[in-house]
């Protein structure tokens, strides 16, 4: 690059970053940095190469170098505050942002990352408002349209998200995560008619170029392999150079092990209502429990009752994932169960950094991380068969029934009469309480037959998305099924809405995604479940629920045979009501609700890793064999 002059060298050193050649970048820019030591742009673009490369301390000092022979440089302080905020520096990546706009008040770039740096510290109308102001200064910005696509999702207005990311593909139409995003407020929506164009290369979003949050895509694809795919590209994008803490192995095991429950949802939830028996079941002597919440602080009745029954309770929500980690390494904790995965608010970042030696995925996300963030993910037999078991990364921890705990203390009101709830009073009740994303057209097309050959009877779905009960309703009246035949139910607290289930016939599951929580709500009040599984763990759930709870023959093999079962039972209310009866008798007995037995089965899970680790033996699939109950359900 010599006798060219510091404009040739610069331009050179910006076509290498633009084909994305950073480390021949950098690795040029060291002597053109002796050669021009007082030139900012050329230490801003070294900065910015640093960078991309992950090596954010260098690319820190690359900043500070430019910006101490231009520190009015705009650019060069938004720069500097995405490194701090990627090193977890929130506060002093907000002071710059807000630094790069004192100087520049119509960045929309400094904007945009100003609006990042408040979501994360939890200020979400300041947030959204600084990406409403980036849009408005650069409306052909890409960034904060899908930004505040994410923010408004936050907000529950998938509405308006799916516009904001419709709008980001209009200026980057190959960004696979804008489209995954927009599919996945659509199918919230039930809005097949916009989904329609999209199909052909929805199996295909992920696998190469832009990355995609992964489970916007688990209720549209069902292969476990591309979820995977999807997963390790997604976690090797947001933590590419992260080492995790490399903890000495120390021999035996403590009188009591330290066992950390991480998770945004301990509140009123769905995974409160599975755990939070097992919280309270958990043998005190030799176990000690600790909860790290990062989600809201919401004084419910869940959240009290999980506050009396750890050890210890931590309120993280302003920490970073590295703090969260130190902290948990602080309290020694010698399990780190993770149960949000890459869920929505889930925070993986913190199992990246190590909050113990051991590291577990359980309940929350039904699949792999792709990346060895977590050493063990907790399954069964049904959920990863055999010939889907490449898939995962984690080393598998098979308990004996199910991977799925529950509340065996869970309470149920008194039913209401089918008038309370808008039901007809005569007339067969299929139901399907599953929320509106996981409905595909597949499985309505079964419905909506259902109800041409039942007479009388109605569909019961879960509503409260005015436009998704509005689409389903078109979609009926296309099928040749009146729209008054769905019946749209309002949410209710868990044991209200438990005891309105008793009034359905049959409980008729989705494909892709299975009812999780909610099956085992359907089956804990009583209500048969009819499911047919499919390759991924989302799509094969209700199956290991209905063979734990001694109904393996409500597993159809096929969505045929799925179809036929249901008109069976509904012509048939002899086999039906001998199978509720079956339900009704065993469900106090039968592994599925029997937290005690849980209890002692992912005790006995949790001291099997723990030896591994503390032989010095590296993660193994591991096996737990059937034990008795610690104590009887109530």
């Amino acid at each position: 690059m010599s006798g060219r002059g510091f404009d040739g060298d610069y331009a050179a050193l910006v076509a290498l970053y633009r084909a994305g050649r950073h480390g021949e970048l950098v690795e040029r820019s060291l002597a053109l940095a002796e050669r021009y030591p007082h030139h900012a742009a050329l230490f801003n673009l070294i900065g910015v190469a640093h960078s991309a490369l992950g090596q954010l301390d260098l690319a820190v000092a690359a900043y500070d170098r430019a910006l101490a022979i231009d520190p009015g440089s705009a650019e060069t302080v938004n720069n500097l505050g995405v490194a701090l905020r990627r090193l977890g520096r929130i506060d002093a990546a907000t002071n710059c942002h807000r630094r790069a706009l004192a100087i520049d008040p119509n960045n929309a770039a400094a904007f945009n990352n100003l609006g990042t740096d408040l979501r994360e510290l939890g200020r979400a109308d300041e947030a959204a408002d600084c990406y409403r102001r980036a849009i408005e200064l650069r409306p052909g910005l890409f960034e904060p349209h899908r930004n505040l696509g994410n923010m408004l999702i936050d907000a529950g207005k998938g509405d308006e998200a799916a516009q904001c990311f419709a709008r980001a593909l209009e200026i980057r139409p190959d960004d696979d995560y804008s489209r995954a995003q927009k599919l996945h407020r659509l199918a919230h929506l039930c809005d097949w008619n916009a989904m329609a164009a999209d199909a052909p290369r929805m199996a295909e979003l992920g696998l190469s170029g832009s990355t995609v949050s992964p489970f916007t895509l688990l209720a549209l694809d069902d292969s476990p392999e591309r979820h995977c795919i999807r997963a390790r590209r997604y976690i090797a994008e947001r933590f590419p150079l992260t080492e995790r803490f490399a903890f000495t192995p120390r021999a035996g095991r403590p009188d009591r092990l330290r066992i950390g429950y991480f998770s945004a949802d301990f509140h009123d939830h769905a995974t409160m209502m599975l755990a939070g028996g097992l919280f309270e079941r958990h043998d005190r002597s030799r176990f000690a429990i600790h909860a790290f919440s990062y989600g809201p602080d919401r004084n419910d009745a869940a959240r009290r009752r999980l506050r009396a029954a750890v050890d210890s309770f931590e309120d993280v929500r302003a920490l970073t994932d590295m703090d969260i980690a130190a902290l948990a390494r602080q309290e020694r904790i010698d399990i780190a169960v993770d149960l949000k995965g890459l869920t929505h608010e889930g925070r993986p970042g913190i199992f990246a950094h190590g909050a113990a030696p051991v590291q577990i995925g359980w309940l929350g996300y039904p699949g792999t991380l792709g990346a060895p963030l977590l050493d063990y993910l907790i399954v069964d037999r049904w959920v990863i068969p055999d010939a889907q078991r490449r898939h995962y990364v984690e080393k598998l921890i098979h308990l004996p029934d199910c991977y799925q705990s529950n509340d065996d203390r869970r309470p149920i009101a008194a039913t209401p009469t089918r008038s309370a709830v808008g039901l007809p009073e005569q007339g067969f009740v299929f139901a399907c309480f599953n929320v509106s994303y996981k409905i595909g057209p597949d499985a309505f097309d079964i419905w909506m037959r259902l109800l041409a050959e039942i007479e009388d009877s109605v569909l019961w779905l879960l509503g409260g998305e005015p436009r998704a009960e509005a689409n389903l309703r078109r979609e009926a009246a296309t099928r040749g099924i009146s729209p008054d035949r769905l019946v749209f139910a309002d949410p209710l607290p868990n044991a209200e809405h438990l005891a309105r289930l008793r009034l359905a016939d049959l409980f008729l599951d989705c494909f892709v995604y299975n009812a999780h929580t909610t099956a085992s709500d359907a089956l804990w009040a009583g209500l048969p479940v009819l499911t047919t599984p499919g390759e991924g763990f989302a799509a094969r759930v209700a199956a290991s629920l209905l063979d734990a709870v001694g109904l393996p023959e409500m597993i159809a093999p096929d969505r045929e045979a799925y179809a036929a079962t249901a008109l069976d039972l509904a012509r048939n209310p002899e086999r039906l009501a001998a199978i509720r009866d079956r339900l009704a008798f065993g469900r106090l007995t039968c592994p599925l609700f029997d937290t005690g037995r849980f209890t002692v089965h992912i005790e006995a899970a949790y001291d099997m890793a723990h030896a591994r680790w503390s032989a010095g033996l590296a993660p193994a699939d591991i096996t737990v064999a059937p034990h008795g109950a610690s104590d009887a359900p109530i």
